[in-house]
């Protein structure tokens, strides 16, 4: 296997890479994953805008008795410059004890602001309860709310939330069967056949036959050297190969809340006739003054009186080909001035009639 590594790292250099996307960006590693962990703290320091709620009070009593300071029975430790909040961080793949996270804080009650606040040693868990890192630090927020006495206020972004950089000091590696795997998984970001086969066909035609197979249209399995060193080269070498990914099906998307409508270039319409046009509705309101004769004795009234016109618009009617392209299909839709409303309802009239050769999701 050591040959046969040098061997492909040769190969590598000197064979010239064809264009494409490399597997780095089509795929990822097995086992080689983030972790989220999250932890609940108290922020002090606020200059008013901390918590009212009881909770909160609690959580500050629980943190003195830890220090050995016992508050009389019966005292709420009520304090407008602590707040309660939430924290969360990513642990990323191999990180190891004393590096540092960049941590995200959350106001839990109702803070006004965490704005010069500074957070409170807190333990950063993970789904198996254990403590993976410890949080600490002085907050960055990035919004701010300020309020007058006759009760008008304005905030702009949001001040409840903000980050500690490097805030976070790792206590606990996460066990990875990254340095023990004798296989390695490679799992594609988008399930393909095609791009998996070609993905293992590239492999195989650097490092040699039957180095990698795929094993469903996610996953291909990579035989790899045992050392760990040898198995980060060669991680590094298979990671920069360049592949042309399959191309997707043929798909239009729309986009219910927005109107926008995207078609990919493998769309085809079969021969069809479409007619398209609009029904406009118009409504004019001119009310009247009705006044009475002199000595009638009646009062002077506005009376409603509505216009109502019926107008159908556009009465267009284009031919779809046998085979038509996508920019046939735009031209033709374009040529009727249809709105995306429109070409939303023309693409379903054609899928419904089994002239569009596409698969219609709507999102």
């Amino acid at each position: 296997m050591k040959a046969r590594l040098w061997l492909g790292i040769l190969l590598l250099a000197l064979v010239p890479l064809a264009r494409g996307e490399r597997i780095k960006d089509l795929a990822s590693i097995a086992g080689v994953r983030p972790n989220q962990l999250i932890g609940y703290g108290l922020v002090v320091g606020l200059n008013g805008t901390g918590d009212k709620t009881k909770f909160t009070g609690q959580t500050l009593r629980n943190m003195l008795a830890r220090l050995g300071i016992t508050l009389p029975p019966g005292v709420d430790p009520k304090s407008k410059n602590v707040a309660a909040v939430a924290v969360h961080a990513v642990l990323p793949p191999f990180a190891k004890p004393g590096q540092t996270l960049d941590v995200t804080v959350s106001s839990l009650g109702d803070a006004k602001s965490l704005r010069g606040g500074t957070l409170l040693m807190t333990p950063l868990k993970g789904i198996d309860g254990q403590i993976y890192a410890v949080a600490q630090g002085n907050l960055l927020v990035g919004g701010l709310t300020a309020s007058g006495q006759d009760g008008s206020r304005i905030t702009v972004n949001i001040p409840s939330a903000g980050r500690i950089p490097n805030g976070a000091t790792v206590e606990r590696a996460v066990p990875s069967p990254f340095g023990n795997a004798r296989y390695l998984t490679l799992n594609l970001h988008r399930a393909d056949f095609t791009t998996a086969q070609r993905i293992a066909a590239s492999i195989n035609r650097i490092l040699g036959p039957d180095t990698a197979r795929p094993l469903d249209a996610t996953s291909v399995q990579v035989g790899a050297p045992v050392d760990p060193a040898q198995k980060v080269t060669f991680v590094s070498m298979i990671e920069n190969l360049e592949v042309e990914p399959g191309e997707a099906p043929a798909r239009v998307i729309v986009n219910a809340r927005t109107g926008t409508v995207v078609v990919n270039r493998h769309v085809r319409v079969r021969p069809a006739a479409v007619s398209h046009g609009k029904l406009v509705v118009t409504i004019r309101e001119n009310p009247r003054v009705s006044q009475p004769s002199p000595f009638a004795g009646g009062t002077t009234a506005v009376v409603p009186q509505s216009d109502i016109s019926v107008e159908e618009q556009g009465k267009h009617m284009f031919v779809f080909d046998p085979g038509v392209s996508l920019n046939d299909l735009v031209r033709a839709v374009n040529a009727v001035g249809a709105a995306p409303s429109d070409l939303v309802a023309i693409l379903e009239a054609l899928k419904n009639a089994g002239a569009l050769d596409a698969e219609l999701i709507v999102i």
